[in-house]
This record gives C-alpha cells, sequence and structure tokens, in this order.
C-alpha cells in the first residue's frame, strides 16, 4: 500500500527535474509502472477482509477495485491529455501533470483510509486539483462558472457531514471503519437523529450525484479538459458510492424508512436523465447525463443494503468507470478533429476513420450494457435486488434499460453515419497513442468478463 503511494509522491519531483523532451515519455513509464504495480492487490486473498494494513491504511475487497482503477487512470488521463497540451508552455505541462498525479495521491489515501476523518479530509483535497484543472485548462468561458458550481455543490453536500462525523465519533469513541461492525446500535428515535443520518448520506448523494442535485455534473464535464472528464467520470463520482458503502452500516435502523425518497429519485433520475440524453445535441453532455443515470443505479442499488445490491453497485461502478471514460476519450478524438461537440456536425467519420468507428461501437455496446460485459453483470444484479425488494422498480428500470439503449445507439448513428459534414481537409488520421488509449480502456473491461470475483466486493 505504501509502496505504491510513495511511488506516486515520487512522481512529483520527476515531472519537474526531468528534461522536457523526455518528459511526457518518462512520466507515462512510470505512471504504467505504478499501474501494473497496483495490480499487486488483487492476487491478496480476500476471505480473510483487510490486508496491507498499517497505521492509518490498509485494503479491502472493496476497496481494492477501486484503488486499482485509480491507478490505472492516471497513465490513460496523461496519453489522452499529451496533444492538446504540446501548445502550452512548458512550466504549464508541468503544473498540468503535477495536479493529475496530486490528484491520484488524494484518491489513494481517500480509498485506502481507515479512518472517517481521513477519508474526509481526502475526499474534500480532491476538490483543489479537480477545480484547478476544470477552471484553468477547460475549452470554453464558461469554465469558471462549472467550477463554481462543481465547488459549492460538493462543499454544501459535505459541511453536514462533518458534523455528522463529529457526533458519531462523540457517541461511540471511534470511526475506524475496521471496527464500525462492532459499534453499538445508536439510538434513532428523535428528530435530531433522522438529521444526522441525512448529514451522513447527502454528501455522498451529491457527489455521484442524485438526480435533483445533479446540476454540477454536466457544466463540470462540458467544460473540463479531456483529463478532468475521465477523472471525473472514473473515479470522482465513484467516491460517493464507496462513502455511502462504507457509512451505510451504521446507520441500519433508520434507512429502512427514510431511504424510500431517496430510492425514487435515483430510479425516478434513472428515467430523466436518459430522456434529457435522448435530446442532447452536445457529445459530452450526453455522455455526462448518462453518467447520472448509471449512477443513480448504484444509488438504488446501495440505499436497499442487500448483498447483491452492494456487489452490482461495485461492478457497475468499475464497469462504468471504463465505458465513461473511454467514450469521453472518443469524444475528445473526434473535438480534436472536427473542433466542435455538436453531435451533427460529426457525421459520416465511419467512412473516413474506420478503426476509430469500431472503438466507438464497441464503447457504446459496453454503455448500454451488452451481454457479457461486467455492466450487465453490475445492472442484472442492481434490477434483480431491486425486484425483489418491490415488483413496482421494474417499471422505471426497465424503461431505464429501454431509453439506455435508444441515446447509446442514437449517440452512435449520429457521429458515425450519414452524409459527412466536415471539411475532409481538416480531419486528420488516426495516430497509435489514441488507439493505445482506447485498448488499455477496453482490455480490461474484457478481461473482467473471465474473472469478475476480483470486483464482486464483500461478498467474495
Amino acid at each position: 500500500m505504501l509502496m505504491t503511494l510513495s511511488s506516486t509522491i515520487f512522481l512529483l519531483p520527476l515531472i519537474w527535474f526531468s528534461p522536457y523532451k523526455r518528459l511526457w515519455s518518462l512520466v507515462l513509464a512510470y505512471s504504467l509502472a505504478i499501474a501494473l504495480l497496483s495490480l499487486m492487490w488483487l492476487t491478496h486473498p480476500m476471505e480473510t477482509g483487510w490486508t496491507s494494513l498499517n497505521t492509518y491504511m490498509a485494503i479491502d475487497p472493496l476497496s481494492t477495485p477501486l484503488l486499482v482503477l485509480t491507478c490505472w487512470l492516471l497513465p490513460l488521463m496523461i496519453l489522452a491529455s499529451q496533444n492538446h497540451m504540446s501548445a502550452e508552455p512548458v512550466n504549464r505541462q508541468r503544473t498540468y501533470i503535477s495536479l493529475l498525479v496530486s490528484l491520484q495521491i488524494f484518491l489513494i489515501m481517500a480509498f485506502g483510509a481507515t479512518e472517517m476523518i481521513m477519508f474526509y479530509v481526502m475526499f474534500e483535497a480532491t476538490l483543489i486539483p479537480t477545480l484547478v484543472i476544470i477552471t484553468r485548462w477547460g475549452n470554453q468561458t464558461e469554465r469558471l462558472n462549472a467550477g463554481i458550481y462543481f465547488l459549492f455543490y460538493t462543499l454544501a453536500g459535505s459541511l453536514p457531514l462533518l458534523v455528522a462525523l463529529l457526533i458519531l465519533q462523540n457517541s461511540t469513541g471511534s470511526l475506524s471503519f475496521l471496527t464500525t461492525q462492532f459499534f453499538q446500535p445508536l439510538d434513532m428515535n428523535s428528530t435530531a437523529s433522522k438529521l444526522w443520518w441525512a448529514g451522513c448520506l447527502i454528501a455522498f448523494l451529491v457527489k455521484m450525484p442524485l438526480y435533483g442535485a445533479h446540476l454540477w455534473l454536466p457544466k463540470a464535464h462540458v467544460e473540463a479538459p479531456i483529463a478532468g472528464s475521465m477523472i471525473l467520470a472514473a473515479v470522482l463520482l465513484k467516491l460517493g458510492g464507496y462513502g455511502m458503502m462504507r457509512i451505510i452500516t451504521i446507520l441500519d435502523p433508520l434507512t429502512k424508512q427514510l431511504s424510500y425518497p431517496f430510492i425514487v429519485l435515483a430510479l425516478w433520475g434513472v428515467v430523466m436523465t436518459g430522456s434529457i440524453c435522448l435530446r442532447q445535441t452536445d457529445l459530452k453532455s450526453l455522455i455526462a447525463y448518462s453518467s447520472v443515470s448509471h449512477m443513480g443505479l448504484v444509488a438504488a442499488g446501495i440505499l436497499i443494503q442487500t448483498p447483491w445490491g452492494f456487489t452490482g453497485a461495485l461492478i457497475l461502478m468499475i464497469a462504468h468507470g471504463l465505458t465513461s471514460s473511454a467514450l469521453f476519450c472518443l469524444a475528445n478524438t473526434n473535438y480534436e478533429r472536427t473542433h466542435s461537440r455538436t453531435l451533427l456536425l460529426a457525421r459520416g467519420l465511419q467512412m473516413i476513420l474506420p478503426l476509430l468507428a469500431s472503438w466507438w461501437f464497441i464503447s457504446t455496446l459496453a454503455n448500454l450494457a451488452l451481454p457479457p460485459l461486467p455492466n450487465l453483470m453490475g445492472e442484472l444484479m442492481i434490477l434483480t435486488s431491486l425486484f425483489n425488494w418491490s415488483y413496482w422498480t421494474l417499471i422505471l428500470t426497465g424503461a431505464g434499460a429501454l431509453i439506455t439503449a435508444s441515446y447509446s445507439l442514437h449517440m452512435f448513428l449520429t457521429t458515425q453515419r450519414g452524409p459527412i459534414t466536415t471539411p475532409l481537409a481538416a480531419i486528420e488520421p488516426t495516430y497509435t497513442r489514441e488507439h493505445l488509449l482506447l485498448t488499455l480502456h477496453l482490455i480490461p473491461l474484457l478481461l473482467l468478463i473471465l474473472k469478475p470475483e476480483l470486483i464482486w466486493g464483500w461478498t467474495t
């Protein structure tokens, strides 16, 4: 655990002291080595629960897949950012990569934390690099507005969590994840305890985001540069789901009654954000709203608190992280060639770039949960546990699945088929770097079909 963390910290001097000519290649090679090193966590015997234990950090079957995903994403972000950062001055390029590395450091410490307050501090610390990346390197003039939305939604949601954690510390004497299952049942009869329950969960529901508190996400995604969109979709949204799964085990008596409105909102959000996707004209906005739809399913799976719901939520989080990150990379390749995110202006690209169209096809099928991909496995487990909880959920989840298939195919057909609208002279050929980037996204997704127990979480 500490070996991977210290290796990531040593990336910072490498960034600032390596010669400019070798900057991107050295950082890419080093971060890829860290990503391969992190795969060793998956070989630990998971039956024993916690492993790699030290004073402040440890890993268990819930945090391991998310930690590996975090480490795997850094080299991919560096690969994706190389082209659009090449025109920037050298020091700005170094600053940009340093922010990405610092984000990975905070995320490793957040997912590896054994203490709730440390998790909370790292959960908040990820705001700073992400905010700088969005507001400094964003594409459009709206980026400051998007940064303000992102900052204030997250802060307003997470300040009640700090108060709730301090109250919990006062009543139980410990905030360690290692001992949460041994806490005495808390007295949950008063109105104040219901407010405490809401304070514990709302921060994570805003981060996921739950429908109704989701307005910051499409803005942040649309304005962020490619690396910002990738890390937001793939890992930062998963912080919300991870935090919920950690804390919900101690909120038990109240969750049965108080979670109803949140489950309804989450499932209604699956249908509503899917419907919004059907009428989107902006490609990045469409992928961002589809993230809200998928994370609504994850929130519902966690809130009903069954082993299948938890497992399905974790599988869907990992699968969605790889898929949506790949889709944002594809949207970026289109943007670099057509200089527009409008769906209708990027038509007919299959005729000119057929191999890129095949990447689009695979990523779109993963997004609509084609069997036997892990996306389908996660969705099926959540759907089954929701149906077992209440038959009525089938109406919303079934409608959500149909709408997801509709907008995914609409996105693929609009960007790849039809008459060519962009001048052929303006379209560059695809580069090996881009194909490598998409291979590294989709190969893990396909390999997880063969050994899904790596991302089953607590039920292994």
